[in-house]
């Protein structure tokens, strides 16, 4: 421990989740985001307003409140999901933190704000990596934290050079302000002389994304069951993360993680561990969930149009969500509502750089034929063609109001709004900032009303719930069956990576649980 001035406190992250079907993450697609260093780090999570992580920000806040602490800022980096990230970009970043933390020695703990679904163009696990290179720049005495979104996949290398993982436990994401207090909060009892005694099981279980919600259904059952067990087991337990993984990574380190951390308790760590993968096991067939086709949208949507009557709708293009890797440019659903000439309907947002510009230079008002994927686009971006009338403009700069983005600021660059069809039924959000459409900002930026509405279909798979649930409980929630780069069935994929046999993939997948019987043991009398 470091003198009166408190403890010496790197910080540092690499933040990406990877989907394997998905083009690169560059160098330039980080430095759009968010490009961090030294005390800009600082300052940007400090702001408010922020770009930063909310788990970033309310570390800092936990640290400055339980206590004198020494900051010493490093590199923290994030891009939303794309592919893998490049390899001599995260060799970059890893050689930069590296060498920040040799030159700030002595550290006293180093805290890293990861999603834990990266992979490299190079290495199927960069997150172990860069875990694996912070401990050995820093030493076996020195805590690392780490914070994780529960869609990471755990290696064992993560495990082994860390001394505490912490993940999210909500899905929607609304609880990373939640973690990264509890990340502070526990560092300060891991340098008091605590330890972490980390019991990890990873089952052949990798669900389609749609099945992690932790609301409802089998994962929150999960979670809420070691939370439960946690409360009970009376401060032996330090944490228990349950973490449903990233099918789209495509590693041989995906899987539903359990992580269970005892107090200085290793035995009742694997306890728990293995009460809740037995639990998770035995209710593994619920992880599947139906879809709903886009002919039956479509139908839908005309119906709920019709009757003013009848709930309006939430649609999730659950085939093209950018936040799981997604182009966010395919236009399969917008394609059938416009040719059915569905109307009251809100879509958004499309990730279509010229197309804004184009609209941003006609200015409000204007007429035009707005051509989506005029320049190309993803795998799944079809070229369509459709009368427009731009009815408002922004330059981007918003900040979240709900859910996931709730406070944050988002930087979507010049956007558009156009009324389209011919009775000008639709209207639909392009973005110049590949993001996906998880906040009510979304539209209100542009003065669409959302309650207005009779359908609104968003380029998210998830974490919209959590934003558009003043308007849309779950029984008007509809994940549409659409084309993209994370379509939930996963069976139209070609999987390279994955550990097989693993459920629901393979269905006669078994599963053994671990034997930690020490190898001299003996029952007693």
């Amino acid at each position: 421990m470091s003198d009166a001035a408190g403890p010496r406190v790197a910080l540092a992250g690499i933040i990406l989740e990877s989907n394997a079907f998905a083009p690169p993450a560059r160098a330039a697609d980080f430095r759009e985001k968010l490009y961090l260093e030294g005390a800009a780090l600082l300052a940007e999570a400090r702001r408010a307003p922020s770009l930063a992580p909310g788990e970033v920000s309310a570390f800092l806040r936990a640290m400055d409140e339980t206590g004198p602490w020494q900051p010493v800022p490093c590199l923290l980096t994030a891009c939303p999901p794309k592919g893998p990230v490049e390899a001599g970009f995260f060799r970059t970043c890893l050689t930069g933190i590296v060498a920040a933390l040799e030159a700030a020695k002595p550290v006293d703990a180093v805290y890293l704000a990861q999603h834990g679904g990266m992979t490299a163009e190079d290495d199927p696990d960069p997150d172990g990596t860069l875990i694996a290179a912070v401990r050995a720049a820093v030493g076996p005495e020195a805590k690392i934290v780490v914070t994780l979104d529960l869609h990471a996949n755990v290696s064992e290398r993560m495990v082994e050079a860390g001394d505490l993982l912490i993940a999210y436990q909500t899905n929607p994401h609304v609880d990373m302000r939640l973690r990264g207090e509890e990340a502070a909060v526990t560092l300060r009892k891991l340098l008091a002389g605590t330890r972490a005694e980390t019991a990890f099981i990873r089952l052949p279980l990798v669900p389609p994304s749609v099945t992690l919600l932790t609301a409802e259904g089998p994962y929150g059952e999960m979670i809420a069951y070691g939370q439960r067990r946690l409360q009970e087991l009376g401060g032996r337990i330090l944490n228990v993360s349950i973490l449903g993984g990233f099918a789209f990574s495509d590693t041989p380190k995906n899987g539903v993680a359990i992580l269970v951390a005892g107090r200085d308790d290793l035995a009742a760590a694997h306890d728990l561990a293995q009460e809740i993968a037995a639990l998770g096991w035995a209710e593994r067939h619920r992880f599947t969930r139906r879809l709903t086709p886009l002919d039956a949208a479509v139908d839908l949507a005309l119906a709920t149009a019709a009757d003013p009557a009848r709930p309006a709708v939430i649609f999730s293009d659950a085939g093209d969500n950018p936040g799981g890797g997604g182009g966010g440019d395919t236009t399969a659903l917008l394609t059938a509502l416009a040719a059915a000439g569905a109307t009251g309907v809100l879509i958004g947002g499309f990730f279509d750089r010229a197309l804004a510009e184009e609209a941003r230079g006609l200015g409000v008002g204007a007429r035009f034929e707005a051509v989506f994927n005029r320049d190309g686009g993803g795998r799944y971006a079809e070229r369509l063609a459709l009368p427009a009338r731009v009815l408002a403009l922004s330059d981007g700069d918003l900040v979240g109001r709900l859910g996931l983005f709730a406070g944050r600021r988002l930087a979507l660059g010049p956007c558009a709004a156009l009324a389209l069809g011919a009775d000008e039924g639709i209207a639909a959000v392009v973005v110049s900032s590949r993001q996906q459409a998880a906040d009510p900002v979304f539209f209100e930026a542009f003065g669409l009303d959302i309650a207005a509405a009779r359908v609104v279909a968003v380029k998210s798979r998830g974490h919209f719930r959590a934003g558009f649930a003043p308007w849309f409980p779950p029984e008007q929630v509809y994940e549409v069956d659409t084309p993209g780069l994370t379509s939930p069935v996963l069976e139209r994929l070609a999987w390279r990576g994955l550990p097989r046999p693993v459920y629901p993939l393979d269905p006669d997948t078994e599963w053994t649980p671990p034997d930690w019987t020490p190898p001299d043991w003996t029952p007693s009398d």
